[in-house]
């Protein structure tokens, strides 16, 4: 039998290069999150030097780093695998921190991640966690008050939640550099998705708030809003509507709109409208539905609150909306950008 590499011969880095080559990419990749920027240092030299191991003695090293899972990774056997992980599990920033001693950049600090998890829905943490590695899940919930933890283990799955809570037990003292990595994925995987979504729902509010106003105020908001140098004026006045938009929908989604609509609230609405306004809602009517509006409409009204002119519209433009949202009809913002 040829005298080969046995466990016992290699260094600790080399043991762990050892372990990636039987992991495989995926989970190698998710496991270099773990590593400080020396160490990841010291594993590249490792695996540039690694050989073949005979299978043997590579369940010998399994079995010895068993208990160390969080500690443990490794690299390919060759150096130019150990770069494809590396370039596909890390940011450029960080490999580069990582190859150059992890010497700082001298940029503002980013606010801590654990207080802005904290605030997210612990379904959502859940979800994300679920993804990960049970190692990595472990690490966030040490990191977040007991509360929080204990409602987002609640959120995953139940065949993960005995693994994730063993973990931490377990989980010792993570270096500063590791520590580090978990929160940049962290603050770029789960907390910036978080704040797109929360300026999408702020968006959304604004523009509820500004279909309940006249075109004019609405118009004006706007402008003003140009003015201050927002950044969602395009998003917001994609979700607006208003009853005097209704010359620029289609006539098959003028159809849509007012075939649920009473004859009340219609009559209402076209109190006091211009002619060409007026005409373009009538022509979406079926024929005794428009002959019984035009006979409402050409019988004066005295007193009627402008109020109340004004809420029957807005119930027409709200209509309008949630069908848009339902998908049912497209309001002229998403015809001129399609």
């Amino acid at each position: 039998m040829s005298q080969g590499i046995t466990a016992e011969s290699l260094t600790r880095a080399q043991k762990a290069a050892a372990i990636l080559v039987a992991m495989g990419k995926p989970a190698a990749g998710r496991l270099l999150k773990f590593f400080s920027h020396e160490e990841l240092k010291s594993l590249i030299e490792a695996a540039r030097m690694l050989k073949t191991i005979p299978q043997g003695e590579l369940e010998k090293i399994i079995a010895e780093f068993e208990d160390e899972f969080a500690e443990g990774a490794g690299l390919m056997d060759s150096a130019a695998t150990m770069d494809k992980i590396l370039s596909e599990s890390l940011s450029p920033e960080e490999v580069s921190a990582i190859m150059n001693h992890g010497a700082e950049t001298g940029g503002e600090a980013p606010l801590p991640v654990w207080p802005q998890i904290e605030k997210l829905e612990p379904e959502r943490v859940g979800a994300f966690l679920e993804r990960e590695h049970p190692q990595t899940a472990a690490l966030v919930l040490t990191k977040l008050s007991s509360t929080t933890t204990a409602n987002v283990l609640l959120a995953m799955p139940k065949q993960q939640r005995g693994e994730v809570a063993k973990r931490m037990v377990t989980m010792g003292t993570v270096k500063p550099g590791a520590l580090r990595i978990v929160e940049n994925q962290l603050r770029t995987a789960l907390l910036g998705d978080s704040a797109k979504k929360s300026s999408s729902e702020g968006q959304a509010r604004v523009a509820t708030v500004l279909n309940e106003l006249e075109k004019a105020q609405l118009d004006e908001i706007l402008s003003d809003m140009e003015t201050a140098g927002s950044q969602d004026v395009h998003a917001i006045r994609a979700q607006l509507f208003s009853f005097e938009d209704l010359p620029l929908l289609s006539q098959k989604a003028r159809l849509a709109l007012f075939d649920g609509l009473s004859p009340e609230i219609v009559t209402l609405a076209l109190r006091n409208a211009g002619k060409e306004l007026t005409e373009t809602v009538l022509s979406a009517l079926g024929v005794r539905s428009r002959r019984m509006i035009e006979a409402e409409l050409s019988m004066e009204v005295d007193g009627l609150p402008a109020a109340e002119i004004a809420k029957a519209r807005r119930a027409i433009a709200t209509t309008a909306i949630r069908l848009s949202k339902d998908g049912k009809i497209e309001l002229p913002s998403t015809q001129v950008a399609a």
